[in-house]
């Protein structure tokens, strides 16, 4: 293969957004019909009634908080690749961290539909806003749910400035090349980047500033997450684990979720040459890490159940493994844990084919994780009387069909409109001769 140039790098990235053709409208056209399936399952929920979810006493919390928590945990995958590999200096994050963080911003914005959802009646959102009233009436900020919309808030700030002050130069680029329209779109979204040296002083800072930002919130915001269920007393909630356990799942989430996304995007957009093998490589092999992990805190858990001596501790986990509930668990299980193992082969983590399959798996292991931990607790509480069985509707399942199909619409548009790339990295790691 040839030396990449700086212009061959332009014209390479800047081809892929280029007007689409057939295929791209018939897959956006898809993914309109499954959200707009979606949009009507929800609107006959709001017409009819919480009642159509599958949720009753004493599960109260079913798919809709699984969605939530899962998009959560997809969204920490573009964080971890882009802020912490950059601190590391990690050459090899350039051609994979812009479309994660792309990634982190459309999971955000799924994974906050689903409380709204929740709420039966969401036009009430606002009352979890702290902001001044007419009421007289404060949110309790000691309310898991206060903490939700703290979390997500500052989270989406930060990782949509991080998103877009890393695309201005490349928007520069784009405007310098584009005409008509997409001229004046490029131009006003780079904000008159010029490239004088000022200006990238500026610009290293700020992003080497928001690098260091973002980091904690890897950790602080699934954390946050996992307190709304560890903060309770239901048994197999009520851990000291979970905030670790949730962060080390949400980047295995995460990290599956970016190769599902990168393979099918370098073979459409024919970037061989900068997605390379050595690329999903580093991504198998941190997934390997997590899987670990995740499979560690599997095993915790079931022992901490057990050196407890608490009865209704041991009884959930048992109940988990052995009762209604067991075929989830041990997808769960399998998929999480397992599966991840056979990237130890090279082979396998160099193939194209089952890259995509375990990382698919992992995803919905990841799923059934979340619905596990949820469902599973509240089922089987404290005293028999008050168990029960919660399986999903098909206003449930359409609306978690239709929040797949939303975070797939703006990817979407995303690799369509914005360099899915960054030109401006990966010609920093051009020679200077080829460039």
């Amino acid at each position: 293969m040839q030396p990449l140039t700086f212009r061959q790098v332009d014209r390479d990235i800047l081809r892929t957004m280029e007007p689409p053709g057939r295929l791209y409208y018939g897959l956006l056209a898809l993914v309109l019909a499954v959200i707009l399936w979606g949009v009507y399952a929800w609107w006959y929920q709001i017409q009819t009634g919480l009642a159509v979810a599958g949720l009753n006493n004493p599960v109260g919390w079913g798919a809709y908080i699984t969605n939530f928590v899962f998009w959560v945990g997809i969204a920490h995958s573009g964080t971890l690749i882009s802020a912490i590999l950059y601190l590391f200096r990690a050459r090899w994050r350039t051609a994979v961290y812009r479309s994660a963080e792309a990634m982190t911003v459309f999971a955000i914005m799924t994974a906050g539909l689903f409380p709204l959802i929740h709420l039966g009646r969401p036009w009430y959102f606002y009352w979890l806003l702290p902001y001044p009233n007419q009421r007289n009436l404060w949110p309790n900020f000691q309310s898991p749910l206060l903490w939700d919309v703290v979390a997500i808030g500052t989270y989406m700030t930060v990782s949509v400035t991080f998103f877009f002050i890393g695309l201005i130069p490349d928007l520069a680029t784009a405007r310098d090349q584009a005409t008509g329209w997409r001229r004046l779109f490029y131009g006003i979204l780079s904000l008159g980047w010029r490239g004088s040296d000022r200006e990238w002083r500026h610009y290293r800072s700020g992003y080497l500033f928001f690098a260091a930002l973002a980091t904690p919130l890897v950790v602080s915001v699934h954390s946050v997450v996992s307190w709304d269920f560890a903060m309770s007393i239901v048994p197999g909630w009520h851990s000291t684990i979970f905030a670790p356990y949730f962060v080390a799942g949400a980047i295995h989430s995460g990290l599956a979720m970016v190769i599902t996304i990168l393979l099918p995007l370098r073979r459409i957009f024919r970037l061989e040459a900068y997605l390379l093998p050595r690329h999903f490589e580093n991504l198998a092999k941190l997934i390997i890490v997590t899987g670990l992990i995740v499979g560690y805190a599997y095993l915790v858990e079931f022992f901490l159940a057990w050196y407890s001596g608490n009865v209704y501790e041991h009884a959930v986990f048992l109940d988990r493994a052995t009762g209604h509930y067991a075929p989830e668990f041990w997808i769960m299980v399998t998929f999480n844990a397992v599966l991840p193992l056979l990237f130890f082969i090279r082979r396998v983590r160099t193939s194209p084919a089952w890259l995509v399959g375990i990382s698919l798996g992992i995803t919905i292991g990841m799923w059934f994780e979340r619905f596990v931990i949820i469902v599973a607790s509240l089922a089987h509480s404290y005293i028999p009387f008050s168990w029960g069985l919660y399986r999903p509707t098909w206003v449930e399942l359409s609306i978690t069909a239709g929040s797949f199909a939303w975070f797939l619409f703006w990817f979407l548009l995303f690799a369509k409109f914005l360099p899915s790339v960054s030109m401006t990295e990966v010609k920093e790691q051009i020679p200077e001769e080829a460039g």
